[in-house]
């Protein structure tokens, strides 16, 4: 039987293409569905700002009427601007075991990226780097963190049998916090030296501010992310709406923002790993009406011990100071304040040498890795 791709075109195709990972991943115990309404939120131009900038298509393959993958063709004008005028992006993608359908929908993908002037085609993300991005290619004995995605062992191998190549590799650690919460001696006193520079202020988040302070982490943001690999700009619309999902998880010891004589100049943002609570939800908060999700997850929120480190940047300017050291340090102190034992570190470009030597004196142990991969369009 041959497979199909069309686009999605009604609700039954749009609920079709959400539910695909829920069967994919029925029997993997340490995935972690995400809610559904949530996703409904994500795909749905009228409520994720995201469509009013970018142009998504997606589209699902069946054989006869059993749906075997699916995935997101995406022309974002603002990554073309910072990364190349021809790079069309691909993303959400899911598939069962078989090469035939992936090459469907990634020659599909291809056919509409080209259409539109598209020459490279590079992914998978979410839409963009601040979702979940890249394919795992190693660590499948680990938990499924929170905003990196996990995915079966034989994806690798899906895109590269249809032509795709490494682009870039991202990797993440898992860093113990130990009793004490204090950072080994040498990377301690490192960062205290930095916290006792005259003029600095590394702080948490003002409870009092919320607002300002997540205003001044976008505006830090747009300017320390401008040359870093893949990433584009973040508007007032979609930091709003992505705030509003994370506001739940913010802590104020887990936003931390270094000011220079009062001027912010770096932030580091941290999120508890809301997966060890959703994974007792199962992808849903009701149940035939009832609660049953939203009681498993709220059991779950006091078992949560682990915290990812999710971004941090350092103005230009500032990068000699070492402020990183002073952002992480005090970090770990809130983490362990609040009771959390673990650190996230993710994700790390794996040429990002200087972040990547933060983990590892943190005493990380590099445990995931996943994999952003490119291939020539078709013609148009």
């Amino acid at each position: 039987m041959s497979v199909t791709v069309a686009p999605v075109g009604t609700d039954t195709d749009l609920t079709a293409f959400i539910r695909l990972p829920y069967d994919l991943y029925r029997d993997d115990p340490l995935w972690v569905a995400p809610l559904e309404r949530e996703r409904r939120s994500f795909l749905d131009p009228a409520r994720n700002p995201y469509h009013r900038v970018a142009t998504v298509r997606l589209f699902l393959a069946r054989r006869r009427d059993t749906v075997v993958g699916r995935i997101a063709a995406i022309v974002d004008p603002r990554y073309n601007e910072r990364h190349g005028p021809d790079r069309g992006l691909i993303g959400l993608f899911e598939c069962v075991d078989d090469p035939e359908a992936a090459a469907a929908l990634f020659d599909t993908a291809d056919d509409w990226l080209a259409a539109q002037g598209m020459k490279r085609t590079f992914g998978p993300l979410g839409f963009t780097t601040n979702d979940e991005c890249g394919v795992q290619i190693s660590g499948f004995d680990q938990p499924h963190i929170v905003m990196i995605p996990r995915n079966r062992p034989y994806y690798p191998q899906l895109f590269s049998v249809c032509g795709f190549e490494k682009a870039k590799d991202l990797v993440s650690y898992a860093i113990p916090i130990p009793d004490g919460g204090e950072p080994p001696a040498e990377y301690r006193e490192a960062a205290d030296r930095v916290l006792a520079t005259p003029g600095l202020t590394v702080r948490p988040m003002d409870p009092q501010r919320t607002e300002t302070d997540m205003e001044t982490v976008r505006k830090l943001y747009n300017e320390t992310f401008t040359h870093s690999y893949g990433s584009v700009p973040v508007d007032e619309a979609q930091f709003g709406y992505m705030m509003k999902k994370l506001r739940p998880l913010l802590r104020p010891g887990f936003l931390q923002i270094a000011e220079m004589h009062g001027e912010p100049v770096a932030f580091l943002l941290c999120l508890p790993d809301a997966h060890q609570a959703l994974h007792a939800a199962r992808g849903r908060l009701t149940t035939l009406g009832l609660p049953v999700g939203l009681i498993r997850a709220a059991r779950a929120v006091r078992r949560i011990d682990r915290v990812r480190f999710a971004a941090m940047g350092v103005a230009r300017e500032h990068r000699s100071r070492g402020l990183a050291a002073a952002l992480v340090t005090q970090a770990q102190r809130a983490a362990f304040r609040l009771g959390y034992t673990e650190i996230s570190y993710s994700w790390v470009l794996e040429d990002n040498h200087a972040s990547r030597r933060h983990g590892e004196a943190l005493g990380g142990v590099h445990t995931q890795t996943h994999r952003l991969y490119e291939r020539a369009t078709a013609a148009p």
